[in-house]
């Protein structure tokens, strides 16, 4: 989870979003860039299925448009949150923009594992860390991206819907569909009851 810049981080980031405004105060920007760069980074990882090279040049262009947009920031929401919408609407615009044959969606999720035998009650959590990881990349761009923003970043659904630009509704069920997919994926996870 990814939490908000504490507040003996520097200034506010309101404060440092006006400063840019005010005087183009590369210094104030180079300051959000460094708060903000690994939660949207983290953010863009899930959303790429683990792409860690995609996920970077995306989170470059993130911080490239927030800044030639910085005057469309008008403080309804947390920055942070408005930063994210940036990012998420940056990796629509590339999903878009790949040949159908690499679409998030064309691949087809690995098949369960049908007996439990495969999996010991004992495994590691580095083990099941693998299978939820395997288990977030069958889920479609939109599941992963409300999980992301409510499981990772630890947003509400009114924030979640603020920064993917889509009605509270739509992001209940997006995480109502995600878990359901999530639960069949990781059944063996279950603890048997005896």
């Amino acid at each position: 989870m990814v939490s908000e810049p504490s507040p003996n981080d520097g200034p506010p980031d309101a404060v440092l979003v006006a400063r840019c405004l005010a005087g183009n105060d590369r210094h104030a920007f180079n300051a959000l860039v460094r708060r903000h760069q690994g939660a949207v980074r983290a953010l863009l990882r899930r959303l790429t299925k683990g792409d860690d090279a995609w996920a970077d040049d995306l989170a470059q262009e993130t911080f490239i448009q927030a800044h030639r947009k910085l005057d469309q920031f008008r403080g309804d929401a947390r920055f942070g949150t408005w930063l994210y919408r940036v990012a998420y609407n940056i990796f629509l615009m590339a999903v878009r923009s790949r040949r159908p044959e690499e679409s998030l969606d064309d691949e087809q999720p690995e098949a369960a594992v049908e007996d439990g035998s495969a999996l010991q009650p004992e495994a590691d959590a580095a083990d099941m860390q693998m299978d939820l990881a395997q288990a977030m990349k069958c889920l479609s761009p939109a599941e992963r991206a409300v999980i992301a923003q409510c499981y990772y970043l630890d947003r509400s659904h009114e924030e979640a819907a603020f920064a993917l630009d889509c009605p509270v509704g739509t992001v209940k069920s997006h995480i109502s569909r995600a878990k359901q997919k999530l639960k069949m994926y990781l059944q063996v996870w279950e603890p048997s009851t005896l």
